[in-house]
Order: C-alpha cells, then structure tokens, then sequence
C-alpha cells in the first residue's frame, strides 16, 4: 500500500506543522458518514502510535489506521486553493461513487 502527497499537500502540511510548533505528520483515515457511506478523515499525529501504518512522501510522514489502509491504498493527496476556498483533496482508486457535494464516497 502506498499514499502520495502532490507538492502542494506535502508544502501545505509541513508548514501546518512548523506552525502548530508541534507534531509528526499527517493522520488520514476514513469514517462512515455521509449519503455515500464513507468520509476522509484528516488530523495530525501529535504521538507515535503502535498500530497505524506510517507512510513517507517527500519528507512528510502520513499515518493511517489499520481500518482505514484498505480504503486509502493507492491514495495521492493534493491541496488546491479554488477562490477563497482551500482544502485537501483525493484521488482514490478505489472509489467506485461519490455524492453530488463531494463530502462522501463509496468502495
């Protein structure tokens, strides 16, 4: 299983991270929510955990539940600024729907 970060993921979460003044990486994982079945979940890891995946994209760590690494493999990570508006964003081959807001998806 791999998870990549675009330039601008792995710039925007290391300087979220200088910033903060604190943490390891990235935490990305997936919950149930949503019309769709399953919502990205993303925060930062503060402590070494035991039993997620750590994975290294230009320098930045990203850790993922043992729930989650099913749902993420193959995973590339991008932040885009449209407008005002700025946000993480996936491209996850394994998604097979997505709800017409885009906040859930289906495998």
């Amino acid at each position: 299983m791999t998870i990549h970060l675009t330039d601008t993921a792995a710039q925007q979460i290391s300087r979220q991270l200088e910033k903060r003044g604190k943490g390891l990486g990235l935490r990305l994982g997936v919950k149930k929510s949503g019309c769709t079945g399953y919502a990205y979940v993303i925060d930062f890891q503060d402590a070494e955990p035991s039993d997620e995946s750590v994975f290294e994209d230009q320098g930045v760590r990203i850790y993922v539940p043992a729930d989650s690494v099913d749902f993420l493999s193959g995973t590339t990570v991008d932040f885009r600024r449209e407008g005002i508006s700025e946000a993480f964003r996936f491209d996850n081959p394994n998604v097979k729907a997505e709800c017409g807001c885009g906040e859930s998806f289906a495998v």
